[in-house]
């Protein structure tokens, strides 16, 4: 099979493309032959030796966590799915090697769900890391109904699956963007505001109220800016800042959760979720697609694509 690699922990630069051996397909696993996969930071900084004293990692590493595609072959204890059967998920195993920016990936069945009808290959690869996260930090603050919420990076791949799953449990949401995002913003639901200093004032001035919730998944200053704005840190999350909870807030590392994905796939096929795709590149291209990440100006998702269009 096709698949990028690294041969040491390194940037784009050290990427390349080769011909690697089927992978194995365990008990309780399915291999899936890839259509799409998501290009999040966390790929891109786990190459770079970011997570290195969190996780095992072994070289030749296929990157990627995030993928969509079709069942090619299931473990021999598996009845959960068939060949054929389309699928997507968030593969992230216990130790890091075998990823999904190749032609084929196992995974175990814990890590998936069926395929969203509604979507894409490509907006379907988009959604695990990026709506799992979303929807696990939405979880740990308890946003539903009657909620002013505000989240920070509106735009962003996990913010803007994140602004839709708020608005779905019939919140109130205020969206943090830059301004040639807001249109964007609102389109997914929630009110823009831009970011930067002054911006504690600005959503005052949108929710004199007050607001009852934040998710940061910017970074920066988030977290100390939306403690100004809501009553109980306890209903504050971050993804990008430990310090969180340490604050009385939560930090948000995301877990693979098959209930999970089928929750945003039924989100998505009743057209209360859709997926933003900024760009899709080849796989040969995955280079590019981490320069073009790391620039931190993506409106929703990077996909890599396994097919020739």
């Amino acid at each position: 099979m096709k698949a990028i690699v690294l041969d040491e922990y390194g940037g784009p630069e050290a990427l390349r493309l080769t011909d690697l051996p089927e992978p194995k397909v365990a008990p309780g696993e399915v291999l899936i032959r890839v259509k799409a996969a998501g290009v999040n930071p966390v790929d891109w900084k786990l190459a770079a030796g970011g997570l290195d004293g969190l996780m095992e990692t072994h070289f030749p590493l296929i990157p990627g966590w995030d993928v969509a595609g079709i069942v090619e072959r299931v473990g021999f204890d598996v009845e959960e799915y068939a060949p054929g059967d389309e699928v997507y998920g968030y593969i992230r195993k216990d130790t890091a090697q075998h990823g999904g920016y190749a032609e084929l990936v196992s995974a175990h069945v814990r890590m998936l769900a069926r395929k969203p009808v509604a979507l894409s290959w490509d907006q379907a690869a988009g959604v695990p890391l990026a709506g799992l996260t979303a929807l696990q930090a939405i979880d740990r603050v308890g946003i539903g109904a009657g909620d002013t919420a505000l989240i920070h990076a509106a735009a962003g791949g996990v913010g803007s699956l994140g602004v839709q799953i708020a608005v779905a449990r019939g919140a109130r949401v205020i969206g943090t963007a830059s301004e040639r995002n807001h249109e964007f913003v609102r389109q997914l639901g929630a009110e823009p505001v831009t970011y930067g200093p002054g911006l504690a004032d600005r959503v005052a001035g949108l929710a004199p109220d007050g607001v009852d919730a934040a998710l940061d998944f910017f970074g920066a200053d988030a977290v100390d800016t939306s403690l100004q704005l809501i009553e109980k840190p306890e209903r504050l999350a971050s993804i990008a800042n430990p310090e969180a909870a340490a604050k009385g807030g939560h930090y948000v590392w995301v877990r693979p959760d098959s209930a999970g994905l089928a929750v945003l796939a039924g989100l998505a096929d009743s057209g209360r979720l859709t997926v933003h795709v900024d760009q899709v590149l080849p796989l040969a291209e995955a280079a590019e697609a981490w320069r073009l990440n790391q620039l931190g100006h993506t409106r929703g998702k990077l996909v890599l694509s396994t097919e020739d269009r």
